[in-house]
Parts: structure tokens; C-alpha cells; sequence
């Protein structure tokens, strides 16, 4: 007994306690009206996914994010604004997947704030649920999904697994997106914006002491100006122990980023696969609330030191996985390097 109470001590120093919890029950619930895909877990909303059609959103998204606590980790902008949040990047919509450059085409940057006379823009058309089932210890939604060029010529088939799980006030979602070239070579260049990426709260941003303008592939410039930092609390740290926005740039296996949300600590978590392209990838986690992954812009976010410039034949498929944890809590490096090796391990 008195080792057992030891070797808790011991977890809950390194913040592992999950691993301890019991798995929580997943329900899925498919609401066509409102063309979403609701999660729940442990009875509680966590996520949706949200697949509106291209007049209102150009790919599906997880949108919102809750916490156990059902605190918000996803901004609201521009679906449902929330006070004091930045109005900047209209793109950025809860949880996604897309890439700045696919045979000319950019997904990353399409929304109708754009003007898509000045360059061709792409769109992700969701196409259907293949199957949604929750269980007493995950719940799965696998969707499928056409990337079109701006005439709407087919590129990629797109079919993508949702994993959902929760364990104490640990979530957790496994992407798993397998794109298939239709097209007799589809090109995705190094390029910066890509690929994997979530964008947080106010509250979780990197306080920011100065105003900075973005720029897109296209000229077009986004002002991100310096706001009022009360409250905003993030960080980010990386797998090699590099923090804040020193992290951009670099590769890991995982990035965490975490904040407080009036009195309750939370990280939000993504971890890269080792079955991916480009393994471990680039990160390109901005202060301003961006939080992305991505393994295809080698040579943008190196500073031309490596380059990749992928490629697919026609018929070939390549698969993206990623792990992405909302805890209620601080994550050490001690948990998330278990999780790493644990996500390693799934196929």
C-alpha cells in the first residue's frame, strides 16, 4: 500500500495523474440541420464538428473547443465575437487541416474576405459521414471531404478520422487525414502557412508589447495591432525546452501552450507523428493566438536550410496524423513525452 501512495506521489509530480483516470464516455450526436457532428464527453460538450458549406466556412472545422470545465479555448471570432478579441485572419476557425500552396492553389488563406481575382484560391467541400459512434471509452467520426481549385477541378479526395477520448480533465482528439491525388501530380511546395492548427482564445495568446503586420503569399497585409494584455497569460514550450515565440520555426515532436482562463490553468497540446512527412515538424505557433503544424514548409520556416517541396502522383495518398490535448491543468514535459510515446505507437 505505502508503495502504491509512493508511486502516485510520484505520477502526480509529473503531472501523469491521467494516465491514472478512468476513461470517460463519448457520445456523438449528428445534427444535419445545423450540418455539425456534436461530441460530448463525460456528458459534457467538447467539441463539434462543424461542416457549413463553403458560403459560410471554405473547410469543416472542430469548432468550439471546451475544457472539462466547459471554458472556451477557441476564439469566437468570427462565428460568435466575443469582447476584446482580435478581429484579424478570418481563416482561422476553430481546429483545421489545409495547406497555403496545392498545385497553385491556396486553402490556407480562402475565406470571402479575400479577393479571389488576385489569386487562385482553393476549397474543401465536405462530402459526407462515413460513420459516427461514440463509446463508453472513445468516440470516432470519420468524414470525407473534395479539395477543389478555384474552377472547382477535384486535386485531392480527402478522408479524415476523428479519435475523441477524455480521462480526468484530460481531451483528447487524434486527427488522422489521408489525402489521395486525383489530378496526375499535385504539387504542396514549402511554404509557411500550413497545416495542422487551432486558434485560441485572447486569453491564451502571448502577450504582445508591439503591433505587427502579416503578410499572406498574395501581398495581402493583416495589421495585428498591440492590445490590452490583461488577462492574457500564454506560453508556449516546446519538446527541445525552447519557449514563447521562439518556438516558430522550429521542429519538435511537441508543442504545448499554456494559459490561465480566469481561475483555471489549461494547456492546449499537439504532437507530431512519427509517420508523417517530414517528421519532426516545423512549428508555426504565433503569439497573436495562431497554433499550427506544419511538416510541408520546410524550407520557409528553415530559413532555406532543408527543403522539401512534396509531391503525389496521381492514385498516390500520404496520411497526416496528429495528436491534440485540452487539459485542465498545466502539462509537464513529463506527461507529454508520454503521450508522445504513446500516440507513437497508434497506426
Amino acid at each position: 500500500m505505502i508503495k502504491l501512495k509512493q508511486a502516485g506521489a510520484a505520477l502526480l509530480a509529473l503531472g501523469l495523474t491521467s494516465g491514472l483516470a478512468v476513461a470517460q464516455k463519448v457520445e456523438l450526436v449528428t445534427n444535419e440541420k445545423e450540418k455539425k457532428v456534436e461530441v460530448s464527453i463525460d456528458g459534457k460538450p467538447f467539441t463539434a464538428y462543424y461542416y457549413p458549406g463553403p458560403d459560410v466556412l471554405k473547410k469543416a472545422v472542430l469548432y468550439p473547443v471546451q475544457t472539462d470545465k466547459g471554458t472556451i479555448v477557441t476564439r469566437g471570432w468570427p462565428l460568435d465575437p466575443r469582447p476584446g478579441e482580435r478581429v484579424d485572419h478570418p481563416h482561422h476557425v476553430g481546429i483545421w487541416l489545409n495547406y497555403e500552396d496545392v498545385n497553385g492553389n491556396d486553402y490556407w488563406n480562402n475565406s470571402d474576405a479575400v479577393d479571389h481575382n488576385k489569386r487562385p484560391y482553393g476549397t474543401i467541400i465536405h462530402t459526407g459521414i462515413k460513420s459516427a459512434k461514440g463509446g463508453k471509452d472513445k468516440g470516432a467520426l470519420t468524414v470525407t471531404a473534395d479539395w477543389v481549385d478555384k474552377d472547382g477541378k477535384l486535386t485531392l479526395k480527402e478522408t479524415t478520422t476523428y479519435v475523441f477520448s477524455g480521462k480526468g480533465s484530460t481531451r483528447t482528439i487524434d486527427r488522422a487525414t489521408t489525402l489521395t491525388a486525383v489530378m496526375d501530380e499535385v504539387a504542396m511546395p514549402d511554404v509557411k502557412d500550413g497545416m495542422f492548427a487551432i486558434r485560441v482564445a485572447r486569453e491564451l495568446e502571448l502577450p504582445s508589447d508591439k503591433a505587427e503586420i502579416f503578410t499572406d503569399a498574395s501581398g495581402i497585409a493583416t495589421k495585428v495591432p498591440v492590445m490590452n494584455n490583461a488577462g492574457v497569460t500564454g506560453n508556449y514550450r516546446n519538446s527541445n525546452g525552447i519557449t514563447g515565440e521562439e518556438v516558430w520555426g522550429k521542429r519538435a515532436i511537441w508543442c504545448n501552450l499554456t494559459g490561465k482562463i480566469k481561475d483555471e490553468n489549461i494547456s492546449i497540446a499537439m504532437i507530431d507523428h512519427p509517420a508523417n512527412v517530414g517528421y519532426p515538424a516545423y512549428w508555426h505557433a504565433r503569439g497573436y493566438g495562431l497554433f499550427a503544424v506544419n511538416p510541408l514548409g520546410m524550407k520557409a520556416l528553415s530559413n532555406g536550410k532543408d527543403v522539401l517541396n512534396f509531391k503525389l502522383k496521381k492514385g498516390e495518398s500520404t496520411t497526416f496524423r496528429y495528436r491534440l490535448v485540452v487539459a485542465s491543468e498545466h502539462l509537464t514535459d513529463d506527461a507529454l513525452n508520454a503521450q508522445a510515446a504513446a500516440y507513437a505507437k497508434v497506426k
